[in-house]
């Protein structure tokens, strides 16, 4: 099994700003605020985290459960 890719790029769907941010690789992320319009990012519906709403690579228990094994 490959390690998982801690790194991902946020882009808020509000002003389109894209930042690279290092996942936790313990817990799923629920909120993020974009650097640039200060927007408090929430995961969509179905998804568990924010990195897998809105970033380049989803979070590091998607990537090694797949999407269905996702934080139970």
């Amino acid at each position: 099994m490959d390690a998982p890719q801690l790194e991902s790029v946020l882009t808020c769907p509000l002003c389109g700003h894209a930042e690279a941010e290092t996942m936790p690789t313990d817990a799923c992320q629920w909120y993020y605020e974009c650097k640039a319009c200060h927007a408090l990012l929430k995961p969509k519906p179905g998804d568990c985290c924010v990195f897998c709403s809105y970033g380049t690579v989803p979070c590091p228990p998607v990537q090694l459960a797949g999407r269905h094994g996702c934080c139970g």
